[in-house]
Order: structure tokens, then C-alpha cells, then sequence
């Protein structure tokens, strides 16, 4: 395969351990094993609310010489959350004839963007602007790919999903151990985690909520307050953002891994879990019910699967949620049937997971398109 080399703009602000950051960087090194010279360029700003000055600045690299590669030599793509953000820059990149291709990791939320509300953040219109000036998208789910090919009409969209690394079986530990992988944000939802684990204090369990605790400090001090009122410190943990061994020891421990994010465009850490055997519980509607059946197909296999798992409908905000989520987690914690299902369901799943290769593949054969 033809490979050319690649430049990867990247927001430059987002410095926790996201979903986005880390396809990006694996998405890289499946290039590179590919062939192609890939430079990551982070850019500065507050992305995706960024100032002119900083607006500006992205714009200049849109057409810099890189520091590799001679103008024009190397294709251009651009993380979607820098994107949405500069809609301006890239209708001037398109009409140099230079338009570079956008990496949409998650639209733009409806009602407004994810994370902590920032005045100027991007509207639908300038989401709209930013994909119709690019030379072609690459959504990382078809369910990103789906919002917006209803919500602008866009079609002609490439759908690069997440690979997934090997894993070994984790073993669970008894009483089992619940954990979600998220940093702590609103749209992630580990309060109503929190709420929902609080109405099952009469069974055996524990908990950790793994991820930044930096990425919004506000919302992360409403979490641990939570658990302080609700009298759960000595069940769930607080560990903040883990890599290496000690994210890989609390892996190992998992019996039951959930994301219920309000918006999730796929959810990595879903897959990363089926990776390891352990079943994984989401909020329907999102894409991590994409993620939960993430698998390559086999000759003979159902057009129904059993989950390694269940998407649960929550209401965001909805005050029956905490209950709903909390009965289907006391199901699965009472009945031993159910857990040897997901289980099993789980444990087929890790061995039918895409890697990173058949990532960066779908990227290449894109962009060389």
C-alpha cells in the first residue's frame, strides 16, 4: 500500500487520558506501521471554544512548510474538536485548493458542547461549515457518522473504528468489583453511578471511578461529595487518572465495568473491557451500545448475539435513572445465571475485536482515496 506521509493536528488542551487522545496516538502508530511518516502537531488553544488569536495560529498550520515535509507533500487531518472550533480557517484552507481531511472523534452535542459550558463554544452551523470545507470526513462509529449525515446531510463519510489491544482474562474478585473508566465530566455521569450504587448497599459489592479528577475539578468534588453523603467511602474509590500497572491491576479486578454517559459517540473503554472478558453495562441511545457489539462476525453466527452485557434506557437527569440503573445492576449481582451469561458473551467478544492496524488501514485507504 502507497502510504503518504500524514500530519495529525490535535488539540493541544486536552491533556487527560481520553478516548479521543488515545486513538489518535494509536491511530499513529498503526500509520507508521503501515508505512507512512506520521507528525503529530498538537495545537494550543481552548479547543473546541478557542480564541482568534489562537483560531489564527491553527489557520497557519493549515499551509506551514512541516518541519518533514515540504508544502502540499504531506495530507492534512484534523481532529474534529479542533475543527468545529475554526470553521473560518478551514473555508479559507478549501479555497487555497489545500482542504485537509477532518477526524471526527464526537459532534457536537445538540445541546451544547460536551464538557463544561464555555461561552463561544461551537454552534451546528459552525460544525456544519467546518465538515463541508474539509477534503473528507472520517467519523471513529458509525453512530458519529449517522448524526451527521441526518443532521447536515453529509454522506460521503469514511467510518475508521477504534482497534483494541490485547488483553489478558481478568480474574474479578469477590464480592465483585465495579469500575468505570471515565474522568470525571458530566457527560460521563459517575454521579449517577454514585445514586444508583447507593440503593444497593445491601448487597456485597465495591467500586472505583478511574479517570482525571483534574479534567473538571468542580464536577469532580461533586462526585467524591456524593459519596461522602451517601455513605459509601468505604465502597467506592476515587482513584483518579491510572496508566500502567496500577490501571492494569484495577483491570484485573473488575467483575462489571459500566459507561453511562448522556452522549458517547462509541467508548472505548467498553471495548477495552470486553478485552479483558468483563461485561460491560451502557445507557442505551449511545454509541457505546455500538461498542458493546463490537465484534468481527463469524460464519453461522445470530443476527441476535447475546450481549456481554445490557444498554440500560436512562433518562439524563430523569430522577427515576438512579433506580433503573441500580435495578438492573442488583440483577446481575443476584443472579448467577445472568453473571455467567454476560460472562461467557464477554469472553467470545475479546477474542472478535479489530486491532489498531485495521484502524489506520481504513484511514490510509481513505485518504489515499
Amino acid at each position: 500500500m502507497n502510504a503518504p506521509p500524514i500530519r495529525l493536528l490535535v488539540p493541544g488542551n486536552i491533556r487527560h487520558h481520553s478516548g479521543g487522545n488515545v486513538y489518535n496516538s494509536r491511530l499513529a502508530e498503526g500509520l507508521r506501521g503501515l508505512g507512512s511518516e506520521v507528525e503529530i502537531v498538537p495545537v494550543e488553544g481552548s479547543w473546541p471554544a478557542a480564541s482568534a488569536l489562537e483560531r489564527r495560529r491553527f489557520g497557519s498550520l493549515l499551509g506551514a512548510r512541516s518541519p518533514e515535509y515540504g508544502p502540499g507533500e504531506a495530507v492534512v487531518i484534523v481532529d474534529g474538536l479542533v475543527a468545529v472550533g475554526a470553521p473560518d480557517e478551514l473555508e479559507s484552507g478549501a479555497k487555497t485548493g489545500r482542504p485537509p481531511w477532518i477526524l471526527v472523534h464526537m459532534p457536537v452535542p445538540d445541546a451544547g458542547p460536551v464538557g463544561p459550558e464555555t461561552p463561544g463554544s461551537p454552534s451546528l452551523d459552525s460544525e456544519a461549515r467546518a465538515l463541508k470545507a474539509a477534503a473528507g470526513l472520517i467519523c471513529t462509529s458509525t453512530t458519529a457518522a449517522r448524526t451527521l449525515q441526518e443532521r447536515h446531510g453529509i454522506h460521503s463519510i469514511r467510518v475508521a473504528l477504534p482497534g483494541t489491544e490485547p488483553a489478558p482474562l481478568a480474574p474479578g474478585s469477590d464480592p465483585p468489583h465495579l469500575v468505570m473508566v471515565a474522568a470525571l465530566l458530566p457527560n460521563k455521569d459517575q454521579l449517577l453511578m454514585v445514586q444508583a450504587l447507593a440503593k444497593l448497599q445491601d448487597l456485597d459489592w465495591t467500586a472505583a471511578l478511574v479517570g482525571s479528577d483534574q479534567a473538571d475539578a468542580g464536577y469532580a468534588g461533586q462526585v467524591r461529595d456524593a459519596v461522602e453523603r451517601l455513605g459509601l467511602t468505604d465502597r467506592i474509590r476515587l482513584t483518579g487518572e491510572l496508566t500502567g500497572a496500577p490501571l492494569a491491576e484495577e483491570w484485573s479486578r473488575a467483575s462489571l465495568s459500566l459507561l453511562v454517559s448522556r452522549e458517547e459517540a462509541f467508548g472505548m473503554s467498553v471495548t477495552e473491557s470486553l478485552a479483558r472478558g468483563i461485561p460491560v453495562v451502557v445507557r442505551a441511545g449511545t454509541g457505546a451500545v455500538e461498542a458493546l457489539g463490537h465484534r468481527i462476525p463469524r460464519p453461522g453466527d445470530s443476527e441476535h448475539p447475546v450481549l456481554a452485557g445490557a444498554a440500560v434506557p436512562l433518562t439524563p437527569g430523569g430522577p427515576e435513572s438512579p433506580g433503573e440503573l441500580a435495578a438492573v445492576v442488583r440483577r446481575w449481582l443476584e443472579d448467577p445465571k445472568l453473571r455467567a451469561e454476560w460472562r461467557g458473551a464477554a469472553f467470545d467478544a475479546r477474542t472478535r475485536l479489530p486491532d489498531w492496524q485495521h484502524t489506520a488501514r481504513t484511514v490510509l485507504e481513505a485518504v489515499r482515496g
